[in-house]
């Protein structure tokens, strides 16, 4: 988070979620009691009240299959929503190896967040371009989920 503030000036906010299938049981106890009492106020999922004041792209990041995050992707509709996981088979004798094959570290992180601003038209393509080199990132490498 700070290297995009301190690099290319975008701000952020950080959200740590310690269950993602905690927050997709809230919301779908949510959907099921709107369901069953239409008459009353409509519940809304916690995961979509914590991000309703975030107009921002959301970039979910695990350590797991990107599944995990996605699980919460429906409650947050017309939002940018780019889920990073370690999708594939691990080759890596480091956890800091094993993010960079998956394409969950840093640069990784910060690239996919330019990339949605650049889709949104709040960026300059020039600025992802910039990003990819300073990580050192081959954008020709082989999709870690096929190899």
């Amino acid at each position: 988070a700070a290297a995009l503030l301190d690099r290319y000036d975008i701000g952020v906010e950080l959200w740590s979620a310690t269950s993602y299938k905690a927050l997709r049981e809230d919301a779908l106890a949510a959907d099921r009691h709107n369901r069953l009492h239409p008459s009353k106020p409509s519940r809304v999922p916690l995961v979509t009240q914590i991000l309703a004041d975030s107009p921002g792209p959301i970039v979910a990041v695990t350590d797991f299959m990107k599944i995990v995050p996605e699980q919460v992707a429906r409650w947050l509709p017309g939002r940018d929503f780019t889920p990073l996981g370690t999708d594939g088979m691990a080759r890596s004798d480091t956890r800091e190896a094993l993010r960079r094959f998956f394409e969950v570290d840093e640069g990784h992180v910060v690239v996919a967040v330019l990339s949605t601003l650049v889709a949104r038209g709040e960026i300059d393509p020039d600025l992802v371009n910039k990003a990819i080199s300073e990580y050192g990132i081959d954008p020709d490498a082989v999709d870690p989920y096929i190899v």
